[in-house]
């Protein structure tokens, strides 16, 4: 399995996936088709599932995100989350700018929501 790059526009997010464990999702994430936008993302993460690094580490760091785009981040964190059946750790942080209690909210929804531990970062 590679690695998987998707070059952020003003609607969708750069995202990162690196066989060594590494996930990032930054910028924006307001892409209108969030299903299609995601796709490679998703299909990516079901091959990574099958054989995790020993450690994965989220990295999000979102200025902002809508609800479909959200609906779609959850159910792949959550499909993530299944590394942790393996015995393999799994590391999560959160990144929001100071005075941001929009996004430092909807991290602390995803964490409830999904029963997983965040890290809430304060971004520089």
């Amino acid at each position: 399995m590679n690695e998987l790059r998707i070059a952020a526009t003003k609607n969708s997010p750069e995202i990162l996936l690196s066989r060594g464990g590494l996930i990032r999702i930054k910028g924006r994430s307001v892409h209108e088709n969030a299903l299609e936008f995601f796709k490679p993302v998703d299909d990516w993460v079901n091959d990574y599932i099958n054989e995790p690094a020993d450690v994965t580490s989220i990295d999000i760091h979102l200025d902002y995100i809508n609800s479909a785009n959200a609906k779609i981040l959850t159910q792949l964190i959550q499909k993530i989350s299944r590394v942790r059946l393996l015995n393999k750790k799994l590391i999560i942080n959160w990144y929001y700018e100071e005075g941001d209690e929009d996004i430092h909210e909807r991290g602390e929804y995803f964490s409830s929501a999904l029963n997983i531990p965040f890290n809430f970062v304060k971004a520089d």
